[in-house]
């Protein structure tokens, strides 16, 4: 055999390795079946396959672990593996892998009987189960990503291309474009190490803390801060160890001095209250109250508890769950808690630890989604397919011709024939579609919107239906005590000065609350603070006073038990002691508040009119609130409290009254809401709120626009105790009219719920929902709906997911609370997170320094101009101090750790700009600084407009992001809403326009390609570096294209793979192919005979390839010109002044080129074009621009996006129309 074949042989085998070695990392398939045999056991198996669900990360081959559990004869071996920082564990019994279990679905007599790890063999068992309490965060080195980077599939596709380039001898070309790729993955590689470094960084110094073990108290040191009272210092979990496990009984440490005490582990409280802020993980600026568990003999006291079963759920009991990563605001100790604990400290016991707690989910979202940022990748994939029918026709053409001749060398007739095919695969597709996303990452953030998941981006540009809560998001916290209605002998007179009031009613508004005071403030739920602050009580620990009224003693009321308000009870009980000052006796009261519906049934004899007076204010949009008290048998002590069931504490009530409070609308609600309707956007409420308050509500945002029917139940309200299971008789629900003056028996018959539908705006109510449920009507009526109200949290979420499930793409904007599950539902959930008055204060110094610094560089200038040189301009002052809670970047001395900043914390200098540093550098190599640069540095300095570092995408931390949503804003209002559709409509509209540009691109240049090759001409090296420089530049800046300030009615098409981008795309390919056709057989009629050249001899200058340059060339900037679309989705094109300059200087040149300005075009191996071809190429090239633009303005027009209906039941027109047929045909 020649040794040319053995060769070819050879390099057949090295190529086969190589591939299949590509292969194993790019596919787990391919990895599994390479290196891996699958085993019919798992007591075999060394390794696993994990398959993630939608968007949770990659698929991938992790380790079998094997460890032996348990302690002496009971050990048993536990097969397990670990995948994104989570534990998986096999269990025999349903022989499936599970995520490790934690002690979170105990009852609470469970718990309250622990007494921690007697022994210190279960304390080692315990640390082999659940593993160090700690976040290992770990960075590798540069060298490992950049590698890692560069074996992507994509990377070594395009370097494959470079190669091909390279082979056919386009050095220059293959160097920029080698260069440009690696600049970029060096540019990726340096921002994941950057957000590596910030996660590493959310770390907290070490502290001490104690641990209940083998009965006694120790001192752990080295540990995070955990329950203790506050002191200003920001400290996050360290990385060393922690030992802390699941299931340990832990106790604040003793005082550490100003040191801010943070929950080291998801932990629930057994003996005493604390008072924590959850804003890191939760949005919600108000600190919250969390109770201990109920007592150990099994009569828990929880609201929870109630009808649920006594097992812990955190979902629903977070008010005595302290999540890890929260502030410690306040604690207050149990006496007589059954470990009795040191210092007067809190009990508690740890639930979860590591990355399985709520703040480490948080930081594993923000960890892995940065996988995300990425195009559709199907749609990709599907894309280049129709496009490689093209270049493989193309292709097949030359080889075909090609083959004829016997003198052409096959090894360039290979090469030029590959090139061909993977011409059509643009090697910068992923770095423009990354752009594109990382430019609207960089845009939001500006507007202080942050989003942990970066690929919901352009589903916002898709979403059909917004949906809000209400109080909190369209309405204000800052409630008002209007009066109390409904008062003995008062009738439906609303009594506004509190001293009217009874003193049984006012002792309910007084010493139902879970109000706490921080640094002399009030903090607690906003509705409770405007009433306490109405009726001028005082208030202490655990106690409040009344004021000194003349003639009336003091009233002392002790709180001596909670029963909280919780979202699915709708109502908060408390007992109390009342004492009169000066007098020695006391007496014992059940206080109870909430729903008016809720409230009733526990009434021993409500009035007559009492649902006529709650609804009369509730229809006038104000939030109402029933009162009721009984006071308790003198046989009743405090001690018995504890003890005392809840349902004796709620039977027999008396009415007190109701208390009106109003919240008034947020200014930007009604602009924001009126702005998404006129922009195509389905409007729905979701709230806890009565339903004629949130039918008020939202006829003012423009959700409601028609009469109203309500789903409630007929008559009394739902019992109180009925089984949650049992379904009710379709009877006992009605629609009916805010003001009761029509009324409609429920139906399930779909052709009368239509027809409603079409007539009128419906609201259904808690009740309503729970019935639609439990009889399986929930898809049927739930899109036909504008208003939820007195809806729980889980219900909020039911709505989303229905809504998604009918086909919807769903926006829901929440506080981050109760919103939770729906946001977390929603195709787009936003979590508001108002700043607070420091951050705000913050933001507007930055502002006017940033404003003052811009007026001393135009100052300078304007001076330099003059020709006087003024005094150097400072950098400005150093940042202000960080307020408390907030953490400072690490700077390269610090070595990874945290700066916590506090009392005598140190401050970051600000930033140099470009400008500056480049002047110090210059006076450090002792040359002399002209005027002329000066001005120069001045203008640098003066690009550094935007509050971010270096122009990258900042890294979303925990508290710019909450665990409830993708998306966090950090503003106390709704219109955020608009900026992230607008953003989302800009980034769609985008990639379509990018695919469309790549493909008309691709197609040309494999026809160009293929008519050269059968001539023997190819482009010159310099023409295809011009080629891909101007093709570079145009793509980044349409990346950073900025959407209009306003919404508009049309809709961007929410897929490349529609007949409007198809039409447009073939029809573009059509108008330019004839031109390439023309000007080919054009040029090969005039070209002189000694510009002839054979297939395969090196590249010199003829006129088919200048004519095939130039044609190209304009094709590429037509193509840009006319798919660029800007109104009514981004800036037009004449105020993108970036991507017009780029344009109207490129055809200028592309006019030099063709007629030979000073002989430039032989700077770019180009040939003079002849006087007839000339002027046609010039005439033509307009035609063609002329003829694109029509075609594609023309086929917006007649192919739009399809607008979504405004309400619910317009997407069932069809429906409607057959049924009111059937009717007709009934009739007749």
């Amino acid at each position: 055999m020649p040794w040319s074949w053995w060769k070819v042989l050879f390099g057949s085998v090295l190529a086969g390795h190589a591939l299949i070695r590509l292969l194993s990392h790019w596919s787990v398939g391919v990895r599994s079946i390479v290196a891996f045999r699958a085993c019919p056991r798992w007591s075999q198996a060394s390794h696993c396959k994990v398959l993630p669900g939608t968007f949770a990360g990659k698929k991938d081959i992790v380790e079998v672990q094997r460890r032996a559990v348990g302690e002496g004869a009971g050990a048993e071996e536990e097969i397990s593996f670990e995948f994104h920082r989570q534990r998986f564990c096999y269990d025999r019994t349903t022989n499936m892998f599970e995520k490790l279990k934690y002690p979170t679905r105990e009852t609470f007599s469970h718990y309250r009987k622990s007494t921690g790890y007697g022994t210190e063999s279960k304390v080692l068992a315990a640390l082999m189960r659940w593993g160090p309490n700690k976040f290992v965060v770990p960075i590798p080195q540069f060298s490992s990503l950049l590698g890692e980077q560069l074996l992507a599939p994509f990377f070594c596709f395009q370097v494959f291309c470079v190669g091909l380039w390279a082979l056919d001898e386009y050095w220059y070309y293959s160097l920029f474009t080698l260069g440009m790729l690696v600049m970029f993955e060096s540019t990726v590689v340096t921002q994941r190490l950057r957000n590596l470094r910030e996660l590493r960084s959310l770390q907290t110094p070490k502290q001490p803390i104690m641990v209940y073990r083998q009965g006694k108290w120790e001192q752990l040191p080295g540990m995070p801060c955990c329950l203790e009272t506050s002191s200003p210092l920001v400290a996050l979990l360290e990385e060393r160890d922690q030992k802390v496990w699941p299931n340990m009984s832990l106790l604040a440490g003793t005082n550490a001095g100003d040191v801010e005490k943070l929950v080291p582990a998801d932990a629930l409280l057994l003996a005493g209250t604390c008072i924590v802020d959850e804003a890191v993980l939760t949005g919600e600026s108000t600190p919250q109250w969390k109770a201990p568990v109920g007592s150990p003999d099994g009569h828990e006291l929880t609201a929870q508890a109630e009808g649920l079963g006594h097992r812990l759920s955190i979902k629903r009991d977070k008010n005595h769950v302290l999540f890890s990563g929260t502030k410690l605001l306040q604690h207050t100790g149990d006496k007589d808690a059954h470990i009795k604990t040191p210092d007067g400290a809190c009990l508690a016991i740890v639930l979860r630890t590591g990355f399985e707690t709520s703040q480490g989910r948080l930081m594993r979202t923000i960890l892995y989604s940065t996988e995300h940022v990425s195009a559709n990748n199907w749609e990709t994939g599907l894309f280049i397919l129709f496009l490689m029918v093209f270049a493989i026709a193309a292709s097949a053409y030359v080889l075909y011709h090609g083959l004829q001749d016997p003198d052409r060398n096959r090894f360039k007739l290979f090469l030029n024939c590959t090139m061909i095919v993977t011409s059509v695969i643009p090697p910068e597709l992923p770095m423009e579609l990354t752009i594109a996303v990382n430019s609207s990452l960089l845009a939001l953030s500006k507007k202080l919107v942050f989003c942990t998941e970066p690929f919901r981006i352009p589903l916002a540009g898709k979403v059909d239906i917004c949906c809000f809560d209400k109080t909190g998001t369209l309405t204000s916290d800052n409630m008002v005590l209007e009066g109390l209605t409904g008062l003995a002998g008062k009738g439906e007179e609303l009594v506004t000065d509190m001293k009217q009031a009874g003193e049984e009613v006012v002792r309910v508004l007084a010493s139902c609350q879970a109000l706490i005071q921080v640094d002399g403030k009030f903090v607690g739920d906003p509705l409770e603070k405007a009433a306490f602050t109405a009726i001028g009580w005082q208030h202490s620990e655990k106690s409040v006073t009344s004021p000194k009224l003349p003639g009336k003693p003091k009233e002392v009321v002790t709180i001596l038990h909670r029963l909280h308000f919780t979202s699915a009870l709708k109502r908060m009980a408390t007992l109390v002691r009342v004492e009169n000052e000066g007098s020695s006796g006391s007496t014992l009261w059940a206080l109870l508040k909430g729903a008016p519906e809720v409230v009733q049934p526990f009434l021993r004899d409500a009035p007559a009119d009492y649902e006529q007076s709650y609804k009369r204010y509730a229809s006038q949009g104000a939030r109402v609130i029933a009162l009721a008290y009984k006071q308790l048998g003198s046989s009743t002590t405090a001690s018995d409290l504890r003890t005392m069931p809840r349902a004796e504490v709620e039977k027999d009530l008396s009415f007190g009254g109701f208390a009106v409070l109003r919240c008034p609308l947020k200014a930007e609600s009604e602009p924001a809401l009126k702005m998404l309707k006129e922009s195509s956007h389905q409007l729905v409420m979701i709230t806890g709120d009565a339903p004629l308050t949130a039918c008020y509500t939202a006829a003012q945002v423009h959700i409601v626009d028609r009469p109203v029917l309500l789903l409630v139940h007929r008559g009394a309200a739902v019992p109180a105790h009925k089984h949650p299971d049992q379904a009710e008789p379709d009877s006992h629900f009605e629609w009916i009219t805010p003001n009761e003056s029509y009324q409609l028996d429920f139906t399930r018959d779909r052709s009368a719920v239509l027809q409603m539908a079409s007539e009128w705006d419906l609201c259904i109510s808690g009740d309503g929902l729970t019935h639609l449920q439990q009889i399986g009507q929930e898809a049927a009526f739930i899109p036909l709906a504008q208003v939820f109200a007195r809806v729980s949290p889980d219900q909020k979420e039911l709505v989303l997911r229905t809504l998604r499930a009918a086909g919807w793409t769903t926006l829901m904007c929440g506080d981050g609370t109760n919103d939770v599950g729906a946001l977390k539902a929603a195709h787009v959930g936003v979590a508001l997170l108002p700043p607070s008055e420091a951050q705000i204060k913050a933001q507007k110094e930055r502002e006017e320094q940033f404003k003052q610094r811009q007026k001393d560089i135009a100052n300078r200038k304007a001076a330099l101009r003059r020709g006087v040189r003024p005094p150097p301009i400072s950098n400005g002052p150093t940042t202000p101090a960080p307020t408390p809670g907030q953490l400072v970047a690490p700077g390269p001395s610090d070595k990874g750790a945290v700066s916590a900043t506090g009392p005598g914390a140190g401050q970051k200098s600000k930033k140099k700009g470009a400008g500056t540093k480049m002047l110090d550098d210059l006076k450090k190599k002792g040359k002399p600084v002209t005027p002329k640069l000066e001005e120069m540095a001045l203008w640098l300095d003066s690009l550094d407009t935007s509050t971010l570092d270096d122009g990258q995408v900042a890294m979303v931390k925990p508290g710019d992001a909450s665990m409830a949503s993708p998306f966090t804003a950090k503003q106390g209002h709704i219109m955020p809403c608009t900026d992230i559709l607008k953003q989302g409509r800009s980034t769609l509209v985008t990639t379509v326009q990018m695919f469309k540009i790549l493909g008309l691109l691709c197609l040309s240049t494999a026809y160009s390609l293929s008519v050269m090759y059968l001539q023997g001409v190819k482009l010159g090296d310099m023409q295809a570096t011009v080629q891909g420089f101007l093709s570079t530049g145009l793509f980044f800046v349409i990346s950073n294209s900025t959407p209009l300030p306003t919404l508009s009615a049309e809709r961007p098409h929410p897929t490349i793979f529609s007949l409007y981008v198809f039409m447009s795309v073939l029809g573009q390919a059509a108008v330019h192919t004839a031109l390439l056709i023309s000007f080919y057989f054009g040029a090969l009629r005039l070209m002189p005979e000694d510009q002839t050249q054979k297939p395969d001899a090196d590249f010199v200058p003829n006129l088919v390839n200048t004519v095939c340059f130039v044609v190209n060339f304009i094709i590429q900037l037509s193509t840009f010109a006319c798919n660029y679309q800007g109104a009514p989705f981004n800036t037009p094109i004449k105020q993108t002044k970036g991507f017009f300059n780029m344009l109207k200087y490129s055809y200028i040149f592309c006019l030099v080129i063709i007629y030979d300005v000073m002989g430039i075009g032989t700077a770019f191996s180009l040939v003079p074009i002849p006087e007839p071809l000339r002027s046609g190429i010039v005439i033509l090239s307009c035609i063609d621009f002329a003829v694109c633009l029509s075609w594609e303005r023309m086929l917006r027009y007649s192919f739009p996006a399809k607008i979504p209906p405004q309400k619910g039941y317009m997407a069932f027109q069809s429906e409607i129309a057959e049924s009111q047929l059937s009717v007709q045909k009934k009739q007749q």
